[in-house]
């Protein structure tokens, strides 16, 4: 059984987050690559640069921004892409998805972690598409 975690870039490395997947299309700033300590950057699984733009982690659009960004990953079959990184992955018994985002709960990652759950046959902890605040 595998597990899918969550954990901001900005967050200290651990040994338990196994494979460690940066899901944001830009870098996070202020931190180094050695820092990070990352197995992958799944750039192309974050959202498009105008639905970032315009989501701007308000989390009055929280609920939108979720129906978008899944949308756009349908679109862009990302599902080959994660599994893709589950079988890179397939050694360890977690993947931590990393994020720049301030806000832990309202941040693709969320969203990401569910596909990441849905393709390795699990049920994600989180939902990414829970009632706005």
């Amino acid at each position: 059984m595998i597990e899918i975690k969550l954990k901001r870039a900005y967050d200290e490395p651990a040994a338990g987050d196994g494979f460690r997947i940066l899901v944001d299309r830009l870098w996070p700033r202020g931190i180094s690559k050695e820092r990070l300590q990352l197995d992958a950057w799944a750039k192309d699984l974050a959202p498009s640069t105008e639905l970032r733009k315009w989501f701007a982690h308000d989390p009055a659009r929280w609920a939108e921004f979720a129906k978008r960004y899944r949308a756009e990953l349908r679109q862009s079959k990302a599902g080959d892409a994660v599994d893709a990184l589950l079988a890179s992955a397939k050694r360890t018994k977690t993947i931590t998805l990393l994020f720049g985002a301030r806000d832990r709960e309202d941040n693709e990652a969320v969203v990401l972690q569910r596909l990441f759950a849905r393709r390795a046959g699990l049920t994600a902890k989180k939902a990414a598409d829970r009632p706005p605040r």
